[in-house]
């Protein structure tokens, strides 16, 4: 079994593994029991972070594995174990915020998470009369400042150990910081080596908070990923270079620039190479061959943009950090 280090989460004290195990799929018939035994496998590798999300529809089966996983003998409890969830779009209202985060845990068959993140900085609500088009629902602008303050009433009442943030820009992550009580302890964002989020990250850490990279394959066989980060020449030759995958030369450039990771493969295999890259390292050059890569966003999200919504451009969107 493999040993993943941990870091320290600077506002709370806990200590979070950095690599962390996605559970987000496409929605198919059979996919709850992939997932639950993909989270088992997992966890017979050595994986303890395990990240989902309501949007993802993945709790209920992840909490299962859980309690399978303590039955075995895998784990002790589920205090062995980091659980991250987010808070979607829908109930990003003051009022639905603790609801929903109960609701989580009812799915998960938990007593507390110990990460709860606002998924994304807009809020969804049904269509009203007054609103035209086709659409059932429409994006509305979230107020940040009712929501976090909920999400810190979520921390407060031992819901969950610790709060935070997902697809927020240095402009929104500033705003949180400028309102709250209890500062947010992740940002969770797109990050892989053709998209390095240097700018967010430096500001991110130097306010005491935690970059968490999603997709940092490129989100290969999703909906809205592709295979440019896979297929990637530099990568390809660094990988060749050192005998490793490009998979592997991906997680371990996150690794080394001091974030958490979140990968997602449901393959047993490429599970186990994933958890291959905290002994050895990438060189000098070899980091200054990554660092030339042409940047540009894999997952530009155009879905939240729409001439009736609060943002009309993806420059508004990401506040210019595409």
């Amino acid at each position: 079994m493999a040993s993943i280090p941990d870091c320290a989460l600077r506002w709370s004290g806990q200590r979070m593994p950095v690599l962390g195990f996605g559970t987000a799929s496409d929605r198919v018939e059979g996919s709850d029991l992939v997932t639950k035994q993909a989270v088992l496998q997992a966890i017979k590798l050595g994986y303890r972070h395990f990240d989902t999300a309501s949007f993802y529809k993945s709790e209920p089966a992840l909490g299962e594995a859980i309690i399978e996983a303590v039955s075995l003998g895998l784990i002790k409890s589920r205090n062995d174990l980091f659980i991250t969830s987010k808070l979607e779009c829908a109930d990003g209202y003051e009022d639905l915020v603790l609801p929903a985060l109960k609701r989580s845990l009812q799915n998960l068959k938990l007593d507390y998470l110990d990460l709860y993140l606002i998924h994304w900085p807009l809020s969804l609500k049904k269509k009203s009369e007054e609103v035209s088009g086709d659409k059932e629902y429409v994006f509305v602008p979230m107020d940040l400042r009712s929501v976090w303050a909920a999400m810190e009433d979520c921390q407060r009442l031992g819901f969950t150990k610790s709060i935070g943030l997902s697809n927020f820009t240095c402009k929104k992550v500033a705003y949180i910081l400028s309102i709250a009580k209890i500062p947010p302890i992740v940002n969770q964002v797109e990050m892989n080596p053709l998209w390095q989020q240097k700018k967010l990250k430096e500001f991110c850490h130097g306010n005491g908070i935690l970059l968490s990279a999603y997709s940092p394959l490129g989100a290969v066989g999703t909906s809205w990923g592709s295979n440019r980060v896979m297929d990637c020449e530099v990568l390809k030759e660094i990988a060749m270079a050192k005998g490793k995958t490009v998979a592997q030369v991906c997680l371990r450039w996150a690794y080394e620039q001091g974030v958490s990771v979140i990968v997602k493969s449901f393959n047993a295999e490429r599970m186990k190479q994933n958890l291959e890259i905290f002994d050895w390292s990438l060189s000098e050059e070899e980091l200054k061959m990554m660092d030339q890569i042409p940047q540009s966003r894999g997952c530009p999200a155009e879905f939240f943009v729409s001439e009736d919504g609060p943002y009309k451009t993806l420059e508004e969107l990401w506040d210019g950090e595409i």
